[in-house]
């Protein structure tokens, strides 16, 4: 471990805080030496060192190949999805929809939490395949009840799952759906009649239904093949799904192709702890990979702003607004995903704090479009 360990060292070590720029040197000369963006101050080594320990005492070093090198990735197939120059669309079309099976359905939050949240896994046979960040179509059984007779209109998901799915064979897609429900405003009861249709039956349905999808769709929220690139993802409840998929790329997934050592930054915001949605599986990450992975909660009914008030989403990322407008302006993706209603929030937020930096958002932004950074899909 300790020749293994000093061959390593010896060869290469990223200088400065950016993450992709890499330059190959030795250790001879250099006070300060920077393992994506964490400083340490050297001490001259001994390569001679004859073991682990002397090292360790010499020099405090953290190298994320190393770190990366020792998790075990799940293995993928068939690993011909990754030959594809281009996203497979609209494979099925609204009227003539592929028939999928439902594999599994599970409740995703905890008691407490507001609304129901399901985990839908269908399996396609391979025959709809599709690239991280795009969408299903999803048409319920039943007739349209504004066009009798005719089928019901088609309900577009975001897949929270890779392209393999998550029996890691290219078999299945998974959809995060919540529970669509309405309540009279005046009495307070659940109304069934004005129930989400395709969201009922979807957290309704039992392993061995039948699904008819169509698609797959989307290009705008895409995952950038760069494996160095830095992702700023933020999400409201379900808009989660996409990131969920690309965060099981980048370090669940054994794709040979695809080594990310980038940076993602997950924000997600949600009504509670019981409404976190795959947090499990985020904070697994941000163990294994703290170095290339950040993961933050705005909680509105438990945690407060700088204000006082509720902490949404938006107030998360003011916290860090600096770093994530510096992040921007090295090229970071940006991408947002959920309800309609979280973006004018977002905007104002992301606007005022462009203002006090003394720069003029719309400028910023209108660049951010134009360079293919800001991505946005919400519903």
């Amino acid at each position: 471990m300790a020749q293994a360990l000093s061959a390593q060292v010896s060869w290469s070590v990223q200088i400065g805080s950016d993450a992709s720029a890499s330059k190959t040197t030795g250790f001879k000369g250099h006070n300060s030496i920077c393992f994506n963006s964490k400083s340490w101050l050297s001490t001259p080594l001994n390569l001679k060192a004859k073991n682990i320990q002397q090292l360790k005492y010499q020099f405090k070093i953290q190298c994320t190949s190393l770190q990366q090198a020792g998790k075990t990735k799940v293995s993928v197939t068939p690993l011909e999805l990754e030959n594809a120059k281009e996203p497979p669309l609209h494979l099925y079309k609204n009227k003539q929809p592929y028939t999928a099976t439902i594999v599994k359905v599970e409740r995703l939050v905890g008691p407490a939490a507001p609304g129901e949240t399901c985990h839908v896994v269908i399996d396609h046979g391979g025959n709809v395949p599709y690239w991280e960040g795009q969408s299903y179509g999803i048409i319920p059984p039943g007739d349209n009840p504004k066009k009798p007779g005719t089928p019901n209109n088609v309900r577009l998901y975001s897949i929270a799952s890779t392209r393999y799915g998550d029996s890691f064979d290219g078999k299945t897609a998974t959809l995060c759906v919540r529970r669509a429900v309405y309540y009279d405003p005046e009495t307070g009861k659940e109304d069934p009649s004005k129930n989400g249709i395709c969201s009922n039956f979807l957290c309704d349905s039992k392993p061995g239904d039948k699904v008819q999808i169509a698609g797959p769709s989307g290009k705008i929220m895409l995952l950038p093949e760069d494996p160095s690139a830095t992702h700023i993802m933020i999400a409201t409840g379900t808009g989660v799904a996409p990131y969920r998929g690309y965060l099981r790329r980048m370090f669940m997934e054994d794709v040979p192709t695809y080594r990310f050592g980038g940076l993602a930054w997950l924000f997600l915001g949600v009504a509670n702890s019981d409404s976190l949605l795959y947090d499990d599986e985020f904070t697994s990450y941000l163990r294994d990979y703290p170095d290339n992975f950040r993961y933050d909660t705005a909680l509105s009914r438990e945690h407060r702003n700088k204000s006082g008030g509720k902490m949404y989403v938006q107030d998360k990322i003011e916290e860090y607004s600096d770093e994530v407008f510096k992040l921007l302006d090295g090229g970071a993706h940006i991408y947002f995903c959920g309800l309609k209603g979280m973006m004018p929030g977002i905007q104002a937020t992301l606007k005022r704090v462009a203002e006090e930096r003394g720069e003029n958002w719309d400028e910023k932004l209108s660049q951010l479009k134009k360079n293919k950074q800001w991505h946005v899909e919400v519903y």
